[in-house]
């Protein structure tokens, strides 16, 4: 078994505000033995508008928050998940990505978001990601880690089953859901759809998740969780934001997950349905 470390924490518009939080993260991650530390979506800046969205980004070559992240994987040999925004090349939009830094401090994954978060909430929230961002075009292949075999999703792509589904398929053990859920559709989703991609996947699930007032404008639910294959809730964080972010650690079991799925085998009737 390996632990893995899911961190939450409040990003703000300031990197460097967001690179000092992360690196608490870190340190308590490396603190509590793990091997692996999973972090939110938008982890280098949650900014109050759009347009701001757009002047802060930077690409990962010269990003001080990815640069830090990338020095400090290096300095504890620890990989880490992070969601960020990278440019797009005619600077009208950003991406919204999930990269993967290994022991040495290098990139050696990247997904961009498929699924943009366009909603009018009565009562609630009015946000509309794709005004500012350019959605993702492929799932990318499961790959080995020393957790397990992770594939990587992010936020509102929980809310369709497809992309787990062919993760699984792929290989994966573990699949990740860096997040920044409203408090109302956290309240209502988060738990039971985190538990349903866990349940029809037979895998770990893990969701790093944003917490608290980032601005005026915008606030997180928080509830960074870690998901058994059986559906179990192995660890949850709070949904207020703390005097220091925080981190949740969980021994991420393969041979209970291979027993799982040996004893309950999900056999696809693809001779009915198309394979996804």
């Amino acid at each position: 078994m390996a632990i893995a470390a899911v961190g939450q924490l409040c990003s703000t518009a300031s990197l460097t505000h967001n690179l000092t939080q992360c690196r608490v993260l870190v340190q308590k991650a490396v603190a509590a033995g793990a091997k692996a530390l999973f972090l939110p979506e938008a982890s280098d800046y949650i900014a109050p508008s759009t347009s701001e969205t757009i002047s802060l980004v930077q690409p990962t070559s010269s990003s001080p928050f990815v640069l830090g992240l990338q020095a400090s994987a290096k300095e504890y040999r620890l990989p880490i998940n992070v969601g960020i925004h990278e440019p797009v090349r005619d600077g009208k939009k950003v991406k919204n990505t999930l990269i993967w830094i290994d022991e040495c401090g290098e990139i050696k994954q990247r997904y961009q978001k498929l699924h943009l978060f366009d909603v009018e909430i009565s009562g609630g929230p009015v946000l509309k990601e794709s005004s500012g961002v350019e959605r993702g075009m492929e799932i990318v292949p499961p790959f080995q880690t020393a957790v397990g075999t992770v594939g990587m999703l992010i936020c509102f792509d929980l809310r369709f089953p497809e992309p787990s589904l062919s993760l699984r398929r792929q290989g994966a053990q573990i699949i990740t859901y860096p997040s920044a859920f409203t408090p109302s559709t956290g309240v209502a989703h988060w738990s039971s759809l985190l538990r349903a991609r866990a349940i029809e996947t037979q895998s770990y699930i893990i969701a790093a998740a944003q917490v608290g007032a980032h601005n005026e404008k915008r606030t997180s639910y928080g509830h960074s969780m870690i998901v058994s294959p059986w559906g179990e809730v192995l660890a949850e964080l709070g949904g207020a934001k703390r005097d220091e972010p925080e981190v949740a650690i969980v021994d991420i079991d393969l041979e209970r997950l291979e027993r799982i799925r040996s004893e309950m085998p999900l056999l696809r009737r693809t001779d009915v349905y198309p394979e996804i």
